[in-house]
Order: structure tokens, then C-alpha cells, then sequence
């Protein structure tokens, strides 16, 4: 029987209004108000252009779940904190009075500077459905590089807008082989407990689950991984899972019911900009400057760290070039862009302290995705919740988790869709490329064999077991595995490697790596859980002993 259960199994019975302390997308990963998230989703912090000449005690580059963290921390011990996001503040609606465009209908808000959508299911039912854009700086990046596709979140609030939101801490018994270095004591009493609240982590109400229209796609998803032996998880969620049942009720504005998720939800996500930015922000001593790109970093001569700062309009331009000085500055740029900018900064001599590790450890977290074909009496819904809420457990037998993900096209299709997360053990590198002046990633296509086959470890057992086949149109023409892909870049500025146990770069004091790129490639589950809970570990004992 399926698990009402965040996905370590370590409490059972967890109800939808009750916050996870203790334990720990389709289009899913790919990405604190009750009923107050009726309200469009806003930036709640201040914004504004840095200026030039600027001192700050502290920069922090990127506004995702590790920069959130560590903006929010350190304004509470009373420092003040310039956060700097390449991407836009997401806070004024478009013309269509929505701040975010819908999963089904891809407009000039959808992708980061692209003049056409790159979306992670190119084809349905055999025509290809990727369209042109105008360029715009818009919330997701397809960025395309070394054999992968690797999506990532633009804005203030970065990956937050744009998965799923499913918020999974890793069972116990898997965290060595994710973080080594790192006590587990430590992390499942107290920082995955400070992370599941501070991220506002909820699950879904089994009771609700099985009767709502919307959730029959997971019920259909859950039956056929029962029926061949595989475990079935509710998993926590930071969706608002009372106004979705109002959603469902036709009381609110939909969001989820909407189809809403790929290009950001505009109502019942609670992404960072409505938990840890909002307190941040509450503190009065955190500023966020929106459309600005960090091009370098390098020792200032009277001490701390000149950077150089791009500012940009929404159509990539760059419209000035500020130079700031900052005592300390953090990395929080997720793993391609902390790790990118690192490895510029190593080879171009701003920053020669840096060791050999840098850039190296980089991983996909084992993303593969694929669909298969239901028989006509197993109908997946014309209305699906685009919040994924469960998942089919193998990890242990095959390698492999796999969420039970939404296809919220609004027609029945009779089509089961999975993102899986396996123990793909495969890790790239990003190197500098002096001749053309870009980093590189050395990611092989091929690589994702691996991931395919502990895939295969369930959904073939499941097909045998149905008498279903495999879709072959969703990524191209007959071809059945997404291996093009992943929405869970982790790696390549790697904890106690690239730096010291809690983030600190070698070779530059002041310096700090504090998200994504610290954790080797691999979480076994959606990591940004994992990614806020060791941001709380590092940036306290930074506060407690480099403050």
C-alpha cells in the first residue's frame, strides 16, 4: 500500500496543514501565504540598481534557495546584505494581467533569451510544438551545453519559480553517499527540519488525493506501480495545498489546475519570493538588484573583493558596467553559473588562489524522463494538477525514484509520464576555453545510459505487467527516453573539495560557494531541499565564526 509519508518514511500520517519538521517535475523539476496566495506572486524584496563604486559588506550573486538562505541569515545577525540576480524581478504583471505565461501557451515571458521556445517535451502526439519567441529575458534557460539541455530558473527566486516544487528530503540511508562530509546527526535534527520550515513544506491530504478529479493521472500511476511491486510515496510538496482544493472547488483563481508550473505559477507555489526572501526582505536590511550579471570577481587592493557587474535590459543588452567592493562575497549562482564563473575567474588569474577542483564533480542528478501508453480503461485525465505529489520507489533494487508527473495538456490522453532521478554515476567537468573566452562543459550524451537502464528497472517491469508500450512521441520521432536534459544541476564546485566543509573557497578568504554546486551530482531525490538545508549548516557557522 501506497505511503502517506514524506519520502524518508520516517512519520506517517502527515497532514497538508502541518509544516514537515524533522525530515524531508513533468514538467516538474522542470523548479508561506495560506489563503493570501489568492494574490498574483510578487518580489517582495527591494529592488533597484546597484551603483557604481558601491561598498557592501556582503554580495550575494544569485537569488536562488542558497543565496535566499544566506541573505536572509545574515540580515538577521544584522549585516546588510546586496544581493545581485541576473534574471527579473518577476513583480508586474503582462498584458494578459498574469505575471507568468502558462505551461500550454509559451509567450515572450516563457524562456531566457532565446528567439525560440527549447520546451523539455519538443513533440506531441507527432508534431513537433516549439514555436518562435521574441527575445526577452524571460524566466527559463535552456541552456545548451556539452551533449545536455540544463534548465534553470531566471529570476528573483531562481529555480523556485520554475519545478515543481517538490520538496523531498533523501532517506536516511542514502545521505553518505550525497554529502560524506557532512554529519548526518547534524543535518536530519536540525537543518533539514530549519529547511522544511523556513520553505513552508507540506503533503497533500491521501483523503482529498483519492477522490479528486485532478489527481487521477497519480491514482492511475499508483495503481500500476502497486500492481508490480513497487512502492508508492506521497511526497511533500511547497505548493499551498488548501488553495488548491479551492482551486478545485472553483473558489480562487487556478493555478495548479491551471496547468500552471513550466514558466512559473502565479498563485499557489509558495516559491522563495513568498518565504525566505519575504523575511529577508521584512528585515530591512537586504537589497536585491535585479538584471544585473557578475562578470568578475577579484582581490580590491585595500582589501575584500572588486567586482565587476553588468547591468542588462530585457532584451540581454548590457547598459552599464558597475565596479563594486564587497568585504565578502557568496557564490549562489546555482551549479552552471557558480561553477562557469569560477573556473573564468581561476583561468583568467582574477582569482589564482582557486585549487584544481574547481569545476570538476558536476552531475545531472540522473534526470531521465519518459511516457508511456495507458490502455483505453485507464483513462489519466483531461485535468491535471501540474504539482506532482507522489512517486514509485526503487532506489534501493534498480537505482532509480521515479515522480509520477503531470502531462496538463487539458485533453485525456491516456499517457503516464515520469521524471526519474537515478544513480547515474557518470561526472563531467567545465573547463575555460581561452580561444573562443567561454567555459565548457564536457557532458556526453551517452552518458545517460545508466539512467536508462534503472529507468528501464521499473517502467518495463510495469509495461510486462499492463500489457502497455512505451510513448515514442514526445521527444522526437520513435524515440522513447528524454536523455537530452536535466532540471537538477548539481556539482562543480564540490564541498570539502573546491572548498573547505562549509563552503569557504581555498585560497581566498571571504570567498564563499553556498548552493547547488557544492553537492557532487546526485541528491537520489529533487535536491532543493538538500541545497537549503546545508546553506542553514554553512552560513551559521559562517556567521557563528567568519563574522
Amino acid at each position: 500500500m501506497s505511503d502517506t509519508v514524506q519520502y524518508n518514511n520516517e512519520s506517517r500520517g502527515v497532514s497538508r496543514r502541518r509544516f514537515i519538521a524533522g525530515t524531508g517535475s513533468i514538467l516538474g523539476a522542470m523548479t508561506l501565504a495560506g489563503h493570501a496566495a489568492a494574490a498574483p506572486q510578487r518580489s517582495l524584496t527591494a529592488a533597484g540598481p546597484i551603483p557604481t563604486g558601491a561598498h557592501v559588506p556582503v554580495l550575494v550573486i544569485g537569488t536562488g534557495y542558497g543565496g535566499s538562505v544566506t541573505a536572509l541569515r545574515l540580515a538577521q545577525a544584522g549585516v546588510d546584505v546586496q544581493m545581485v540576480e541576473m534574471g527579473m524581478a518577476w513583480d508586474t504583471p503582462g498584458s494578459d494581467g498574469k505575471i507568468f505565461a502558462n505551461t500550454t501557451s509559451p509567450d515572450y515571458r516563457s524562456f531566457w533569451l532565446r528567439t525560440r521556445t527549447k520546451q523539455p517535451i519538443s513533440n506531441f502526439l507527432g508534431f513537433p510544438i516549439d514555436k518562435n519567441v521574441p527575445r526577452y529575458t524571460g524566466i527559463l534557460d535552456a541552456e545548451e551545453m556539452g551533449g545536455i539541455i540544463v534548465y534553470q530558473g531566471r529570476g528573483v527566486g531562481g529555480g523556485s519559480l520554475v519545478n515543481g516544487g517538490m520538496a523531498v528530503t533523501p532517506k536516511r540511508e542514502n545521505f553518505g553517499a550525497v554529502l560524506p562530509s557532512v554529519n548526518a546527526d547534524e543535518m536530519y535534527a536540525t537543518y533539514y527540519p530549519r529547511a522544511n520550515a523556513g520553505l513552508g513544506v507540506g503533503t497533500v491530504d491521501p483523503t482529498w488525493f483519492d477522490s479528486a478529479d485532478c489527481y487521477q493521472y497519480a491514482r492511475v500511476g499508483r495503481k500500476q506501480a502497486q500492481r508490480s511491486g513497487f512502492p508508492f510515496v506521497f511526497v511533500p510538496d511547497v505548493y499551498d495545498w488548501d488553495y488548491m482544493e479551492q482551486e478545485a472547488a472553483g473558489s480562487v483563481p487556478k493555478s495548479a489546475l491551471a496547468g500552471e508550473i513550466l514558466y512559473g505559477n502565479n498563485y499557489g507555489k509558495k516559491s522563495l519570493q513568498k518565504t525566505y526572501l519575504a523575511q529577508a526582505a521584512a528585515t530591512g536590511r537586504v537589497t536585491v538588484s535585479p538584471l544585473h550579471k557578475v562578470t568578475s570577481v577579484a582581490p580590491a587592493s585595500g582589501g575584500g573583493y572588486t567586482v565587476l557587474i553588468d547591468q542588462i535590459n530585457t532584451t540581454g543588452d548590457t547598459t552599464a558596467t558597475k565596479t563594486v567592493t564587497a568585504d565578502r562575497v557568496f557564490f549562489a549562482a546555482g551549479s552552471v553559473g557558480t561553477s562557469k564563473l569560477l573556473v573564468k575567474l581561476k583561468a583568467t588569474g582574477a582569482l589564482p588562489g582557486l585549487n584544481d577542483q574547481i569545476g570538476k564533480g558536476w552531475g545531472d542528478n540522473g534526470n531521465v524522463m519518459c511516457g508511456r501508453a495507458n490502455h483505453l480503461w485507464d483513462p489519466t485525465g483531461a485535468l491535471q494538477a501540474s504539482i506532482p505529489c507522489g512517486g514509485i520507489d526503487n532506489w534501493t533494487a534498480g537505482g532509480a525514484f521515479a515522480e509520477v508527473a503531470p502531462l496538463p495538456t487539458g485533453i485525456e490522453t491516456f499517457a503516464s509520464f515520469y521524471l526519474s532521478i537515478t544513480k547515474n554515476p557518470n561526472r563531467a567537468e567545465f573547463s575555460w576555453n581561452a580561444g573562443t573566452g567561454t567555459v565548457g562543459l564536457n557532458w556526453q550524451t551517452a552518458w545517460k545510459q545508466p539512467s536508462i537502464d534503472m529507468a528501464k528497472s521499473i517502467f518495463d517491469k510495469i509495461n510486462a505487467k499492463e500489457g502497455t508500450i512505451y510513448r515514442t512521441d514526445l521527444f522526437g520521432t520513435y524515440k522513447i527516453w528524454g536523455d537530452h536534459l536535466t532540471y537538477h544541476p548539481l556539482g562543480g564546485a564540490v564541498l570539502d573539495k573546491a572548498t573547505d566543509n562549509y563552503g569557504r573557497l581555498h585560497g581566498h578568504p571571504g570567498l564563499y560557494v553556498i548552493d547547488g554546486a557544492l553537492i557532487p551530482g546526485n541528491t537520489s531525490v529533487n535536491p532543493f531541499v538538500t541545497i537549503t538545508a546545508l546553506a542553514e549548516r554553512n552560513i551559521e557557522k559562517i556567521i557563528a565564526t567568519d563574522l
